[in-house]
């Protein structure tokens, strides 16, 4: 056991070294797309490069990702992406999940972080949890970004979940508000194992393995009042707490 600790902790610095590497590199090639290209299109292309950054630290994590029913997702719709949250692994897997365009939603502490901070301002919608007239502010700021065609990536348990039980942590409203003040269709991915392969308590500890996640049929919210949205809440709940119970049933 503790041999085995020590490999996923060599190869935790050596993705650690990998990720900083490559960090340099988008916060290099990042700022001039939103310099010299028209707003419009420079999220888009910003978002693809991001997109790459992702695929190259799964090709040298040695981390395979499989989702499925990727159909389900229309590219050219905006939608309202809600996930759960195990791992920091979670963030790259989210921009390979899809093709559509997404501003995430983070906290504003991250983009204090020197480097990392910076490509967080330029491309997330970052927020103080605490401060509800921040929280107002993102509210308004991500329904912009709908009405602009760019799908907003949400987590309803607002941070990492570093327990196995309960499965999903309370669910904030912020998420199935939008959706339902902005009568977008929101779409449920759940992440199964990558809480598995870097544990949100031992975060060097890294594991190579094949990554697995799932969408569920996005779920239409045209006509729905914000009488809705604890209903809503609580089946998107369902729906994740499904998948990850019946995951860990036929795998562990």
């Amino acid at each position: 056991m503790i041999l085995v600790r020590i490999l996923r902790a060599l190869f935790g610095i050596y993705a650690m070294l990998i990720f900083l590497l490559t960090l340099v590199l988008m916060a290099i090639l990042i700022p001039p797309i939103f310099i010299f290209l028209p707003a419009d299109r420079a999220p888009h292309v910003a978002h693809g490069l991001a997109r790459f950054w992702a695929k190259l630290l799964h090709f040298f994590f040695i981390l395979p990702l499989e989702v499925e029913n990727k159909n389900f997702i229309d590219p050219k719709r905006a939608y309202v992406f809600v996930a759960n949250h195990r791992s920091q692994l979670d963030i790259p897997v989210f921009a390979l999940s899809c093709k559509n365009t997404f501003r995430f939603l983070a906290k504003a502490e991250l983009a204090k972080i020197p480097l990392l901070g910076f490509l967080i301002r330029k491309m997330y919608i970052t927020v103080k949890r605490t401060d509800r007239n921040d929280r107002n502010k993102s509210i308004e700021v991500m329904r912009q970004s709908l009405n602009q065609g760019i799908s907003v990536f949400i987590c309803p348990e607002g941070t990492r979940n570093r327990k196995n039980e309960p499965v999903l942590l309370d669910f904030r409203d912020g998420a199935f508000r939008l959706a339902v003040i902005t009568q977008t269709p929101i779409a449920v991915l759940t992440l199964l194992n990558t809480g598995e392969h870097l544990s949100p308590n031992r975060a060097i500890e890294l594991s190579p393995g094949k990554l697995y996640a799932a969408w569920d049929a996005p779920i239409e919210t045209k006509g729905m009042t914000l009488e809705d949205v604890p209903a809503l809440k609580a089946r998107v709940r369902e729906l994740m707490e499904a998948r990850v119970r019946g995951w860990r049933e036929t795998n562990q």
